[in-house]
């Protein structure tokens, strides 16, 4: 054991890239496919559950897209992006300023002011005042408007030497349409990109969200699930989550490493996933200094990390639903589940095995449509629901009292 202090080599937090990107290999392979299109026919979904790394690995697809010649645009989609067509249309004109700000499309000469005013050349750039002007006085609907700022920014990224555009976004799961206000944001989105990829527009869509995304853009357009590669990404292998605990150790040259059976317990209470292994890993290391800092024996507290685990991600949480909400949770954690997934059908039988008073079937129907709306449970594609947190079932059975 060293004496000496030392930095904390992992740092958790919502989209930070870790010291160390650990599996991805095949994702990344399957992105680098997709920028070699001629035609785009095939955009990006990248999904799975928060703390499995989509906004970490969005972020490393960008250099490839770079390295290949393409522009990158995107950003957070808010809610209120979602809100009404117009505020889609002002959000992807504002990030495609970004990189079409410095595109020069045109030379004017202006005459000089005053006596001795010489005629100057000025240069006319795609910047946010154009595109917005474009947009203003194409006729048409928003999406009509759009396609009009489209068509004059695709010549002007090939005459740069650029590939195309990529639009990038995260916490695409936002995305909706509002049929009761008459506003149909997604629906927009999805034609928009439908309709210039057919020109032969280098334009790509990369979206990235909770698992509740792609059923959401099937909804809204069916043909989405011709237009999109969708990529689940799940938490690492066994081999690969040792990659992510001891890598960043070794590269930062730190005294202490983990034992075997260390690196085992932080594999076994992360579930592989890649935030999980980031925070127990940065909460041991920040135990192992406090103690070392008040000459005491160091050791590794996973019991009380996992407690502050529970407290620091899943209370927040928890304590938005009802007791009674609660309890049905309680009763899908001990379902055994089938890769994680569970129906109406086996949560009436467990309810039936482990409550005197069991949900019904309508009422366990009803919770399930709450609890998808709390962001505790998804439904999948093929009507089996999953819980949309990470280890959600491992926090209720250590603390829930039935």
């Amino acid at each position: 054991m060293a004496s000496a202090p030392f930095a904390n080599p992992f740092r958790p937090g919502a989209g930070h890239r870790p010291p160390y990107l650990a599996g991805r290999k095949a994702e990344q392979a399957e992105f680098r496919q997709l920028l070699e299109q001629d035609v785009v026919t095939s955009n990006l979904v990248l999904t799975g559950l928060r703390g499995v790394g989509k906004t970490v690995l969005l972020e490393e697809l960008k250099p490839f897209a770079l390295q290949e010649g393409w522009l990158w645009v995107g950003t957070d989609l808010s809610e209120a992006a979602s809100i009404n067509e117009t505020n889609l249309a002002q959000r992807l004109i504002t990030d495609l300023s970004v990189v079409t700000g410095s595109m020069v499309v045109e030379r004017r000469t202006v005459p000089g002011i005053g006596f001795s005013g010489q005629d100057q050349t000025v240069d006319v750039t795609l910047n946010y005042a154009v595109l917005t002007n474009i947009y203003q006085h194409a006729p048409g609907l928003p999406i009509d408007k759009l396609k009009a700022v489209m068509a004059v920014v695709n010549p002007a990224v090939v005459a740069h030497g650029k590939r195309g555009i990529i639009f990038a976004y995260d916490e695409a799961q936002n995305l909706a349409d509002h049929a009761a206000k008459d506003q149909y944001p997604l629906s927009v989105l999805l034609d928009l990109f439908q309709s210039i990829q057919r020109q032969g527009f280098r334009m790509m869509l990369v979206l990235a969200g909770l698992p509740t995304l792609f059923p959401k853009l099937v909804s809204a357009r069916t043909y989405t699930e011709r237009m999109f590669r969708v990529l689940f990404l799940k938490q690492l292998s066994e081999a690969e989550s040792k990659e992510a605990i001891e890598k960043p150790i070794s590269d930062a040259k730190c005294p202490v490493t983990f034992s075997s059976a260390g690196v085992a317990s932080i594999i076994k209470y992360s579930g592989g996933y890649p935030y999980f292994i980031q925070f127990i890993c940065r909460e041991t290391y920040d135990a192992y200094l406090q103690k070392l800092s008040e000459n005491q024996t160091p050791h590794v507290p996973l019991s009380e990390i996992v407690r502050k685990l529970d407290s620091d991600f899943f209370a927040g949480r928890w304590s938005r639903v009802t007791d009674r909400q609660q309890q049905l949770l309680w009763v899908i954690a001990n379902v055994e589940l089938d890769g994680d997934e569970f129906t109406v059908q086996e949560v009436d039988a467990k309810s039936k095995e482990l409550l005197d008073k069991p949900f019904g079937r309508s009422h366990i129907n009803q919770m399930l449509s709450s609890l998808i709306t709390s962001g505790l449970v998804y439904r999948d594609r093929h009507g089996k629901y999953l819980f949309a947190v990470p280890l959600m079932a491992d926090f209720i059975k250590r603390n829930y009292e039935n």
